[in-house]
């Protein structure tokens, strides 16, 4: 299993971010209802600045490589939970898969639920972002985001979009849902960007 939590060294950090307390309990956060997704119905694209345009099942998606990875969960409203095991394919996997044009410089991630989020390609491009349809063993729950949604152990948990179902690779920045209401883009537990 590929060991994410000490990627907080890299923000000159502690492991915990200030204004965070740790909780070994999972919140259940959302911007309103869970969707009803189901796995059989659910297709992920991908599409915007690539080669080739993606529609994928969630076998097809799912037999992409894939891995598990140990990750650290930090919630923009005050708590972290340590020690996930997410299992799931990986950002860089899926732009390989995609083909992603160099003028690319931006990235949307959208959901069933109309939700959007936003980061710049550059904090997307790396391993520890992780498409996961699998927490600690078992299927991710629909209220944290199953079938499949994105985290993000590198910035508050609003940049990983729960039932997520693309990605859209831009030439220009755009602001996803909280981000127009006044989240950080930038989103770094580790320098307290919680709002623009």
């Amino acid at each position: 299993m590929y060991d994410a939590t000490d990627l907080y060294r890299e923000f000159d950090g502690e492991r915990l971010p200030p204004g965070q307390r740790q909780t070994d309990g999972f919140p259940v956060l959302s911007k309103g209802e869970a969707p009803a997704v189901d796995r059989e119905d659910w297709t992920f694209e991908v599409w915007g600045a690539v080669d080739d345009q993606l529609s994928l099942s969630f076998d097809e998606f799912t037999d992409l490589p894939s891995e598990t990875q140990r990750q650290d969960f930090h919630c923009v409203t005050g708590w972290s939970r340590f020690d996930n095991a997410f299992t799931g394919v990986t950002f860089p996997t899926v732009m390989e898969a995609a083909g992603v044009h160099d003028d690319a410089v931006h990235v949307m991630f959208h959901a069933a639920d109309g939700y959007t989020t936003n980061l710049p390609l550059d904090d997307c491009d790396r391993r520890e972002l992780l498409f996961t349809w699998d927490l600690d063993g078992k299927p991710l729950p629909a209220d944290h985001g199953g079938p499949v949604r994105v985290v993000t152990p590198h910035k508050y948990a609003y940049k990983g979009a729960k039932w997520v179902t693309g990605v859209e690779f831009l030439t220009e920045p755009e602001r996803g849902y909280w981000e127009k209401r006044g989240y950080s883009t930038s989103a770094n537990p580790w320098q307290e960007e919680r709002y623009a």
